[in-house]
């Protein structure tokens, strides 16, 4: 399989289909990025507890929700899968147009995505991804910082994100785009041991 080493590489999801299974790759307007490397304990400890939370309450209700690896294509118009030139793998989706859903995975923007930062991954989530959700229509996205118990929450309204929400991980925090919905940040207790020191998560990348 081609890497991403030359910037002017592009391709599409029928390409990206082809590559090897065991490799985890996003394209974004079809610029390949290796996911590497692989998500922390912590990251999938947290990721673990917010699906099933979110996975509990969606039970008996129409919206449904997914968690990585989940392919999320997002075509710009009615082109085909094979010429599609986005399709990321969100830490978290929800789904509540089942008309979106496949056998490959979604079809168009998620109802909410939330993404869990890590140094590798702080870079592409803030701009890259908050870019590219924004422009296809994702009503809510959350990017959570676990190791400093903070949240950044963006609302879809008239077009685009309305300015950032940042708030801390704690207590219970609503979902807006699925009512009833609320994230119990009690599993991160940031009292019952040191945080670390601070870390420059946006200078750093895979």
């Amino acid at each position: 399989m081609k890497t991403a080493t030359n910037p002017i590489q592009h391709f599409t999801y029928g390409e990206y289909r082809r590559w090897p299974a065991e490799e985890r790759w996003e394209l974004i307007d079809g610029v390949a990025y290796d996911m590497c490397p692989a998500p922390s304990l912590q990251h999938q400890e947290v990721l673990g507890e917010l699906f099933r939370q979110t996975a509990n309450f969606l039970l008996g209700k129409p919206c449904r929700a997914f968690v990585a690896p989940f392919d999320v294509r997002l075509p710009e118009a009615d082109e085909t899968d094979d010429h599609i030139r986005t399709v990321v793998q969100p830490d978290l989706v929800v789904v509540c147009d089942s008309a979106k859903l496949d056998k490959a995975g979604c079809r168009g923007a998620p109802d909410w995505v939330v993404e869990v930062i890590s140094p590798h991954t702080a870079s592409k989530d803030h701009i890259r991804k908050r870019a590219l959700y924004e422009r296809h229509g994702v009503k809510e996205y959350w990017l959570v910082y676990p190791s400093d118990s903070v949240v950044t929450r963006y609302l879809w309204q008239n077009g685009r994100f309305d300015e950032p929400s940042i708030g801390a991980a704690a207590g219970n925090m609503a979902v807006t785009c699925v009512p009833g919905l609320e994230i119990d940040w009690t599993f991160l207790n940031p009292q019952e041991e040191p945080l670390p020191g601070p870390r420059s998560y946006l200078s750093s990348q895979c």
